[in-house]
């Protein structure tokens, strides 16, 4: 009868060590994706908007099918991760007051960082979402096309909202798994906490140039036209 108990209760911490292996797998995955995207999309700053740069580097994706394949691969992660991760949101309202009741009295910065986590991945599905639907149905990406996008509708405020979130959200998860896989030690903390805020407003600032970039300096392209569930205005 004990040994039955115990290997009841075991079974169920081996899933939990599983799960919580398979959210920081692809949660790294998608740290370095979102780093990577962010720097190859700022390749148009190089030449000031003449999109050569990225252009580029887009046909190259498109050439290797990389883009084709890689965008729904993406997708499927991002949904994946948001699942993992999700089997720790208080969806529930009594848990959601009891949550905030004891962040607000413990007041400590950890829990903050993962409170901030939480309420950007929700914003991440959402808006992540649309932005990847528009990409892969309106294939080839170049710096025109792109360009026309953030010009046209509410493209513009979307990308205002969704940039920061994903900035942060990465760079609170990239701190985060480190202090719970014990690379990051008590006495480093607030090192590595200092970095991930450095890195988030210096990608954050790269992305805001990137969109006055394409907004103000890129020539849009006159034929496209966002295939997108936004509204015009």
């Amino acid at each position: 009868m004990y040994t039955q108990t115990v290997a009841q209760a075991k079974e169920p911490v081996r899933n939990d060590a599983m799960y919580d292996f398979l959210q920081m797998a692809t949660g790294v995955a998608l740290v370095l994706f979102m780093w990577a995207h962010m720097i190859l999309v700022a390749s148009v700053n190089l030449d000031f908007g003449g999109g050569r740069v990225m252009n580029f580097i887009a046909n190259f994706f498109e050439a290797t099918y990389m883009a084709q394949l890689g965008g729904p691969v993406i997708f499927l992660v991002l949904l994946f991760h948001f699942f993992m991760a999700a089997r720790k949101f208080p969806f529930r309202a009594e848990e959601q007051k009891a949550m905030w009741t004891h962040t607000v009295r413990f007041n400590h910065m950890d829990t903050w960082l993962w409170i901030i986590q939480a309420a950007t991945a929700f914003i991440i599905l959402v808006l992540g979402s649309i932005h990847l639907f528009s990409v892969l149905t309106t294939l080839p990406i170049t710096a025109a096309r792109s360009a026309a996008r953030i010009q046209t509708g509410w493209w513009l405020l979307l990308y205002l909202v969704l940039l920061p979130c994903i900035e942060l959200h990465v760079g609170i998860g990239a701190y985060r798994i480190g202090v719970k896989w014990g690379w990051i030690k008590r006495s480093t903390r607030e090192y590595f906490h200092g970095m991930e805020n450095k890195l988030s407003f210096v990608m954050i600032g790269i992305g805001l140039i990137t969109l006055i970039m394409f907004y103000f300096i890129v020539t849009p392209d006159p034929t496209f036209m966002a295939k997108t569930p936004i509204p015009h205005m």
